[in-house]
């Protein structure tokens, strides 16, 4: 009886996967990136939306401008360095890159963590009025971190604009 040593490629599989995931131009992912802190700003502000059309408009509109206040500084005090480094990842990404990489691996991670606290929260007995303010918050920050994304799309029209700059 002889022993046979079967060799197993583990990577075999990585590999195929990584094949199939679509490349796109690098001036894309920008728009990708953009698109998804759109739409899910969007979704954010209008759950908030649902629960402040409940309330009175006295309380609908201080819950409304807090919201708008607190938004300036969160964004400007830490999404947008969030934005900056995204957007300086991509940039230092290869000319086609897969189309996933419009955000980090910590992103994403980052991204499952705020969705299942958001919807536990919101699917949980806690008073819906106290989700309005980090609703519309968090909804605001991402809508005005999608303009940078947006910005950085239409600034970079099939190369790095930042390289020509610099040459």
């Amino acid at each position: 009886m002889t022993a046979e040593i079967i060799e197993v490629d583990l990577n075999r599989g990585a590999r195929t996967v990584h094949r199939l995931i679509p490349r796109v131009k690098k001036k894309y992912l920008y728009f990708f990136a953009g698109l998804f802190w759109t739409i899910a700003g969007s979704i954010l502000c209008y759950r908030g939306t649902i629960w402040l059309s409940a309330l009175p408009s006295d309380a609908a509109g201080v819950l409304g401008a807090t919201s708008l206040i607190l938004a300036t500084p969160a964004y400007l005090f830490g999404f947008s360095r969030i934005v900056k480094r995204n957007i300086d990842r991509i940039a230092g990404l290869p000319e086609r890159a897969h189309f996933f990489s419009f955000t980090a691996a910590r992103g994403y991670a980052m991204i499952a963590l705020m969705m299942t606290v958001g919807i536990s929260l919101r699917n949980s007995s806690f008073p819906k009025d106290y989700l309005i303010v980090p609703y519309y918050v968090m909804g605001g920050v991402l809508l005005a971190g999608s303009m940078r994304f947006y910005r950085e799309f239409v600034l970079a029209p099939s190369t790095d604009y930042r390289t020509k700059i610099e040459e």
